[in-house]
């Protein structure tokens, strides 16, 4: 095994975000020296990774010249140059996940051309090269643009043709619409040896107008032949891809109770953040676990964990001020986290706080009063 703690070995991250803010505390613990590339010298990351780079994660030079000079490339956001990666490569430089697996996964389209093509349950779907080319279509459904979406952006229920006309205009995706029960998901940590395993099924409640996720409750509430179930369709997904990484599955339980697909991420996700305090091994080390091909940690849970999304209250732009943090500091179980943002703006994703309890009832109540006091707003 290649000696990565307390030596020359470089692990390079494209992305330098809250995640992978939370995966350099993983990192600093086993002294591995991580190298970070991010287009703003206030990324999250900046002051806190062992080395940092300026630098377009869209741009070929950028990241080809970034890739060169590390062991291990990995991710913490999708949106990246698979060119680059796919010469890198070729190069010899170890890219997890692959390019093959991110060209996949950055376009909606071809993501779930690529379900149906491996028998994945998913909802039904057309593609389109623009949003003018939809036509007889049935209301309501789902439209999703087919590339740089995120956090709810690039997705819109359109009720009516008056809904149509106000999207943009451009590649994209038409979805049926599904009645389900609950949106569900896994994560899926699989390494290059072919280790896999699951985290529990999580259960995720939705901001109605932002389209972000307030809530992850872990474990979900729901049947445990359901959960099986959803774990079962979610390592079909990880093993179709060979996926080396963290893979975050987003499902859907059916009205009749299937199991379909939405979408997936090839990274750590805002539905694992739980595990930093509710697990055995938090999804970042668990990524770095995977992409390193070390042993992978385990996965159960040790106490029921629920995660809060902190975002930016409606109104407020500017410098950002939390209040009442010191109130939810008070309560048992409850730990904040403060992603390093300065600036907050409407529904930006500023920080989240877990909730651990051994009674699954108990920490959402406790939730539920954290995410009424909390306040994240401008001076």
């Amino acid at each position: 095994m290649k000696n990565y703690f307390s030596s020359d070995f470089k692990l390079g991250v494209l992305g330098g975000g809250q995640l992978g803010k939370m995966l350099l505390s993983e990192t600093q613990k086993y002294d591995i020296y991580t190298v970070i590339l991010d287009s703003s010298k206030d990324a999250p990351c900046a002051q806190i990774c062992n080395e940092f780079h300026l630098g377009n994660l869209m741009d070929y030079e950028d990241v080809y010249n970034f890739g060169k000079l590390v062991d291990v490339l990995t991710i913490e956001i999708e949106h990246v140059n698979v060119d680059a990666l796919e010469t890198l490569e070729k190069e010899g430089v170890k890219v997890y996940p692959s390019s093959k697996t991110l060209r996949i996964i950055q376009n909606k389209g071809v993501q779930k051309q690529f379900f149906v093509d491996n028998n994945i349950p998913t909802a039904r779907f057309k593609r389109y090269s623009k949003t003018s080319e939809i036509k007889e279509i049935t209301f309501p459904f789902v439209w999703k643009s087919t590339q740089f979406g995120y956090d709810g952006n690039g997705v819109k229920m359109v009720k009516s043709s008056g809904d149509l006309k106000s999207l943009p205009n451009i590649e994209c995706i038409t979805e049926e619409l599904i009645p389900f029960k609950n949106e569900l998901a896994v994560i899926v940590a699989r390494n290059n040896d072919g280790e896999i395993k699951t985290y529990p099924v999580v259960e995720m409640e939705f901001h109605p107008e932002a389209n972000q996720v307030e809530y992850v409750i872990c474990p979900a509430r729901i049947d445990q032949k359901i959960a099986l179930k959803a774990q079962e369709v979610a390592l079909q997904v990880a093993n179709s891809f060979s996926h080396v990484g963290l893979l975050a599955v987003e499902l859907f339980q059916t009205q009749n109770d299937e199991i379909i697909v939405n979408e997936v991420a090839p990274r750590t996700h805002n539905s694992g953040h739980h595990t930093i305090e509710a697990s055995y091994t938090s999804q970042f080390e668990q990524h770095l676990r995977a992409v390193l091909n070390l042993p992978l940690g385990k996965t159960e849970s040790k106490v029921a964990g629920i995660m809060v999304n902190l975002v930016g209250e409606e109104g407020f732009s500017g410098d950002v001020v939390y209040e009442n943090i010191e109130n939810i500091m008070q309560i048992d179980g409850v730990t904040p986290h403060i992603y390093g943002k300065k600036q907050t703006r409407p529904f930006r994703k500023m920080g989240h706080v877990t909730i651990v309890n051994t009674d699954l009832n108990k920490a959402r109540k406790t939730a539920e009063t954290v995410k009424k006091t909390i306040r994240v707003i401008t001076k």
